[in-house]
């Protein structure tokens, strides 16, 4: 029994699924806080640069396929297709600072400093009070995160 209040960082051992997060008991609502962008508009030049841009890939890569299959069933839902309640309708969230992920270097992840670990530390705050701010009426009532706009968008 995972609890109404599970959280898993899944950066050393990979991404947990999110479908256990759609048990009949639990919330409706699953938060993704991500530490990597989304995109990035420039071309990773160095061998370090180039392996840092693969492992972000690699480590949307099973949570994008989630997501399709999220947007699958929600479409399903949507245009009646499947009786309501045969499949959780999950209302996705997504907290992020890709302004800071894409700003900071892939030494940033072999040498984190004290100093560092502060700047994430007070970032991650920041992100979540602008979520909090912006989708907390969303909370327990409709996702915040656009599938669609997710998925046409050719970075993802």
């Amino acid at each position: 029994d995972i609890g109404p209040d599970a959280y898993w960082d899944g950066g050393y051992s990979g991404n947990p699924a999110l479908f256990p997060l759609y048990e009949p008991g639990l919330p409706d609502d699953i938060a993704i806080v991500s530490i990597n962008p989304w995109r990035r508009d420039e071309v990773p030049k160095t061998p370090l640069d180039i392996q840092n841009r693969i492992n972000e890939i690699s480590f949307h890569a099973a949570l994008l396929g989630e997501l399709r299959a999220v947007k699958f069933v929600k479409r399903l839902i949507a245009e009646g297709r499947m009786e309501r309640g045969r499949m959780k309708d999950v209302h996705l969230h997504l907290i992020s600072d890709d302004a800071l992920m894409t700003e900071l270097s892939a030494s940033t992840k072999l040498s984190p400093s004290p100093i560092l670990i502060t700047r994430l530390h007070d970032a991650g705050f920041a992100a979540a009070d602008a979520f909090l701010q912006a989708h907390r009426a969303d909370l327990g009532q409709r996702a915040s995160l656009d599938l669609e706009a997710l998925f046409s968008d050719p970075a993802p």
